[in-house]
């Protein structure tokens, strides 16, 4: 492994970074922010029931899928993690994290509690995992941002806003907590949450190579 000034890397495992929040708090936004700014985690594009919302792209933003080829995927224990939402369903297909997670990548999940709670129970999964919620900074902040992107009929946007309190009270559940007042400033913190769980001793697996390279003065 090499970094971008060709001088040789201190050999790392992949992360999984979960990023969670009620709808329309800003998780998607700093997902997309986070990739643009670090080419070293990819986002886990997950597999949908739901119909394409205006300006996204199939296999980009999710894979859109039947509810048939969905419920064939559970079958054969293809997700790592599943759920229904809005009577839509919602997973992350298992063999495209596994592949990232082998050579070193991290890897990012736009994902809610319960999908987070499915990945923290895999034993196998659980040393890589670093869970993030995001908080909006009011219950009023959070409508206006709902009804403002207008990409839901009012009836599914009160069904979000209902949801909301149910899953904001798994806040204690997550490694770290953002309240998303600013973009920018969200983004920033997101950061230096990724810059810090990928200089932990143990997810630096080719340090004891490089310590010991030093001592035999290297």
């Amino acid at each position: 492994m090499s970094n971008e000034n060709g001088s040789s890397a201190i050999l790392r495992r992949g992360l999984m970074l979960v990023l969670s929040s009620p709808s329309g708090a800003g998780k998607t936004t700093l997902s997309r922010q986070l990739l643009d700014n670090d080419k070293q985690i990819q986002l886990s594009v997950s597999c949908t029931t739901r119909h394409k919302r205006p300006g996204e792209r199939d296999g980009v933003d999710y894979h859109f899928i039947d509810t048939a080829t969905f419920r064939g995927m559970i079958e054969r224990q293809e997700f790592l993690e599943y759920a229904e939402v809005f009577g839509n369903y919602y997973g992350t297909p298992r063999a495209p994290v596994e592949q990232l997670l082998g050579s070193g990548r991290d890897v990012l999940f736009d994902i809610d509690w319960q999908g987070t709670q499915q990945l923290r129970d895999m034993d196998t999964s659980r040393a890589d995992l670093v869970t993030v919620f995001i908080l909006p900074p009011s219950t009023r902040d959070l409508e206006k941002r709902l009804l403002t992107r207008a990409q839901d009929p009012k009836e599914v946007v009160a069904q979000r806003m209902a949801k909301a309190a149910d899953e904001m009270s798994h806040w204690a559940e997550y490694d770290y907590v953002l309240v998303n007042r600013d973009i920018a400033t969200s983004l920033n913190n997101l950061k230096s949450i990724l810059t810090a769980e990928r200089l932990k001793r143990e997810r630096q697996v080719g340090m004891s190579t490089f310590v010991k390279g030093l001592r035999e003065g290297r």
